[in-house]
């Protein structure tokens, strides 16, 4: 599963990674957690970011709190599942992040872990969307994160990862006149465990309401 990321690359990083400008607004965020608004982008047109909250709220859905259970969509269902298949035949996003966070047992605990790319570079998670209206008319629009099967890095410390698209095959998964899903479903594989890192780091990551740099300082052996 993915239930926690970081996204603390600077704002030109993030615009040249993306090929959109960043928010002006865009500040370090190291515990991003599920409820919270992420920085999705979407190329209904030009590539641009929306702000979007972490957990896909169906746009059939009577009762919003189904985000809450909706925060991952497993890659080899999407197509079956009735949450998410019309957002994946349609309505297909990335998640700006440049590391995330799994949880490994040691015994009676879990021990965190960060996972970052070892170029350094900020990422793009795939993800879907969907727009919910209130009983008021408001619109709410809503994300979720596809998982994958964990690659032999991040199998050493969870069974699952989120999907991260390679860059060349991003557009291909943003367009929303693609409408070959076995093409797209062929997209969701597990990122090059070459081309990627992972370290423990400690608790404070467990508290959502704590969100600064120690998050992911390497924790020190023995921890």
């Amino acid at each position: 599963m993915c239930g926690r990321f970081t996204l603390v690359s600077p704002y030109v990083a993030v615009t040249e990674r993306f090929h959109a400008p960043a928010p002006a607004a865009l500040r370090p965020r190291y515990n991003i957690a599920p409820g919270q608004d992420v920085l999705c982008v979407v190329a209904d047109g030009a590539r641009r970011f929306e702000p979007m909250r972490w957990g896909l709220i169906p746009s059939w859905a009577k009762d919003p709190a189904i985000g809450h259970r909706l925060i991952n969509a497993r890659a080899e269902t999407l197509a079956e599942k009735p949450s998410f298949r019309r957002a994946f035949a349609k309505r297909r996003c990335l998640i700006a992040a440049d590391g995330f966070y799994e949880w490994r047992p040691v015994g009676k605990r879990k021990v965190p872990a960060y996972v970052f790319l070892k170029s350094g570079k900020p990422f793009g998670l795939a993800g879907l969307y969907e727009t919910w209206r209130t009983p008021d008319g408001n619109k709410i629009c809503t994300c979720t994160i596809v998982t994958t099967g964990a690659n032999d890095l991040v199998r050493l410390i969870h069974g699952r990862m989120p999907v991260i698209v390679p860059e060349g095959v991003e557009n291909r998964w943003l367009d929303p006149a693609e409408g070959d899903l076995g093409r797209l479903q062929a997209l969701l594989t597990p990122y090059p465990a070459a081309e990627m890192d992972a370290y423990d780091v400690t608790p404070v990551v467990n508290s959502t309401a704590h969100d600064a740099p120690d998050c992911i300082l390497p924790a020190r052996t023995g921890s």
